[in-house]
């Protein structure tokens, strides 16, 4: 018996299919003139299709630098009470090395031609929120009292986030935000690891 290719498209391009048609559509029209079907369409696959891959449209920005994130919260909730600034400064580095120009980087670079300043604010926000928490609670681990170490959290957060914006903008194709990131977090360094 022989085996007939599937009609459609190949299951391992779709993401990348989808995500190339809602970055074309918010370049086109805007992010919230831009709905799921639009970029369904566009990519020529079905709507369930979309949310097999993508929880929702700014999703299709963010689920790239959320992977990279999701393996940064487990490496961190892992430090146990010895962890120190090296360690951690590590995971976060994690986070964008190697990172190549994406649908994020592209966002964060035509964040005004695609309408999605403030969206981007408040999905920073939520990423930088989870990026502090974990910061700060490896930092509670190794015995660092609360306040300090919200502040350690908040710092660390605001560095890996910021430099990967700052790349981005200046054109994420130019280079990698391993140098930027390094640079931020070496401002950091004045705040104590241990107080």
């Amino acid at each position: 018996m022989k085996n007939e290719p599937r009609p459609g498209r190949p299951r391992a391009s779709s993401r990348e299919t989808l995500a190339e048609a809602a970055c074309e559509l918010f370049l086109e029209q805007g992010y919230d003139a831009t709905s799921v079907a639009d970029i369904t369409q566009r990519a020529g696959v079905s709507r369930s299709s979309f949310f097999n891959y993508f929880s929702s449209k700014s999703d299709v920005l963010w689920s790239g630098l959320d992977a990279r994130i999701d393996e940064a919260l487990v490496a961190l909730a892992a430090l146990g009470p010895d962890a120190d600034a090296e360690a951690v400064r590590g995971i976060l580095l994690d986070v964008v090395r190697g990172f190549d120009p994406d649908p994020l980087a592209l966002a964060l670079r035509n964040a005004t031609a695609m309408g999605l300043e403030d969206e981007l604010i408040a999905d920073t926000g939520l990423r930088s929120a989870r990026l502090a928490d974990a910061v700060a609670q490896a930092a509670r681990r190794a015995g660092i009292a609360d306040i300090p170490a919200a502040i350690l959290g908040a710092a660390h957060a605001t560095a890996v986030l910021s430099s990967l914006r700052v790349w981005a903008e200046q054109g994420a194709g130019q280079g990698s935000p391993d140098a930027l990131v390094r640079d931020a977090l070496g401002l950091i360094h004045d705040l104590p690891w241990k107080i």
